[in-house]
């Protein structure tokens, strides 16, 4: 359970001390107030990752070099500065410069947002973006498999670029990306699998009906990716990057046998997108016992009353649910026993 969040330089927040109830909020404000930007604060202090920006000099308030967090939770507290193009980490008032060991016992967080309809309708980016992050949280392999498959990526492509690059130093860099990157496929495919009868049961309790929802991973080859890599050098040296990999990958959305970014309609789309975030949670839930921190994102007002209620209806009752909203109409009709923070320039206030 998330307890209090304070805030220096972060975002619009010169300066904030958050106490948050047990059972979550109703972020209620108009557009660029900083609704949205309490819930990326508690998604990075908990995952080391925003669902708004890869850039950490984005999330500093302008006109500061740095911007500090720190988060009390019932597991003890969780602070990280960024200054001079670094990111420092204290776990329990203890120096953490191991990521990994910084996320070993995180609460498991989930997001959702207006721009889930992407994972339907957008880019690989996208649906891999939504993989790494769900992947980082299930498995304690997955981050390492993805920063060493990263950081191998960087290196083989600077080098891909330089005039006088090295066969034998791309030719290591290719080992490194195929022993790393078969390992991310694995278990990509083995998340998606799991992740599947997820999404299905919550677009059932959503949407109704019994439309069949499937999910098929799709690698960028279907040879060994040593191989692939190998034959790929050529058009890797004139392209001037890597041009085959799990960076490459994507997933495809199915209901009913049909790709659903071709054939659903918006509403089904919509469905399809929350159900993906939800079977987020209960997958986490299920593989880790603890109910996930549920981060909701102005998705209400786009969502028909059917729709709202049952997405309430669904939410585990053990998770701290925040919901972020520019109005309270859709409370006429959809109760929510949440209760309301009201944010103004940067400034959280309960009403009462």
């Amino acid at each position: 359970m998330l307890t209090t969040l304070r805030l220096s330089h972060f975002r619009c927040y010169g300066s904030l001390k958050w106490d948050i109830p047990a059972e979550g909020a109703v972020l209620l404000g108009s557009n660029a107030q900083g609704k949205t930007s309490l819930l990326e604060a508690l998604c990075f202090a908990l995952t080391l990752h925003s669902p708004r920006s890869a850039r950490l000099d984005r999330m500093v308030q302008e006109g500061f070099p740095s911007f500090g967090i720190s988060l009390d939770t019932n597991r003890g507290n969780r602070r990280m500065v960024w200054e001079n193009r670094r990111l420092s980490l204290r776990l329990n008032g203890a120096d953490c410069r191991d990521y990994t060991a910084y996320l070993s016992d995180a609460l498991p967080v989930t997001w959702l947002g207006n721009a889930d309809m992407a994972l339907v309708q957008g880019a690989a980016e996208e649906r891999r973006r939504f993989l790494d992050f769900l992947g980082t949280q299930w498995h304690p392999g997955y981050r390492d498999a993805l920063l060493a498959y990263r950081k191998a990526l960087k290196s083989r492509n600077a080098l891909l670029r330089h005039p006088r690059r090295s066969h034998a130093a791309l030719r290591s860099y290719a080992g490194l990306l195929a022993h790393h990157g078969e390992v991310l496929v694995q278990l990509r495919t083995m998340l998606l699998a799991r992740l599947t009868p997820h999404v299905a049961h919550h677009h059932h309790l959503i949407a109704g009906g019994e439309e069949l929802v499937e999910l098929y991973y799709a690698p960028s080859t279907q040879s060994s990716l040593a191989d692939s890599i190998e034959q790929a050098l050529e058009a890797d040296e004139r392209a001037g990057f890597t041009t085959v990999g799990p960076h490459r990958d994507d997933f495809v959305l199915h209901i009913a046998q049909r790709p659903a970014a071709d054939f659903a309609s918006e509403g089904q789309q919509r469905t399809l997108a929350t159900a993906l975030q939800l079977a987020q949670g209960s997958l986490l839930h299920e593989e880790t016992g603890q109910a996930p921190i549920l981060l909701i994102d102005d998705i209400f007002g786009e969502l028909d009353p059917t729709r709202r209620r049952a997405l309430l209806g669904i939410l585990p009752e053990d998770s701290q649910v925040f919901i972020t909203t520019t109005h309270l109409d859709w409370l006429r009709d959809t109760p929510c026993p949440l209760p309301i923070c009201q944010v103004e320039n940067g400034r959280a206030r309960w009403n009462h």
